[in-house]
């Protein structure tokens, strides 16, 4: 499987609210595990290009992600920059 628990943990350790583990709900966390999973589809997608069930995958993800980022801009901006910032995303 392309992500480990492992990586999951180490996910949630860097990006989420509290540095637990078990720390899988915060939008920031959640955010972090979207970025890595739409990065893998996207690096799949250039060599795969007629994978359309994939594609449609991604584009949900990315609406997901869009929808979290959108959550935490109107919540709390500061968190909102932080994770624009750690993760280098763009609206």
């Amino acid at each position: 499987m392309y992500l480990s628990s492992e990586k999951k943990q180490e996910l949630f350790e860097n990006h989420g609210r509290s540095k637990a583990k078990t720390d899988t709900g915060s939008p920031e966390s959640q955010i972090s595990l979207f970025t890595y999973r739409i990065n893998y589809l996207t690096e799949h997608l250039k060599a795969n290009k007629k994978d359309h069930s994939t594609r449609l995958g991604l584009l949900k993800l990315v609406g997901k992600r869009r929808r979290l980022l959108d959550y935490l801009y109107n919540r709390d901006i500061e968190r909102y920059r932080a994770i624009i910032a750690e993760l280098n995303l763009r609206k």
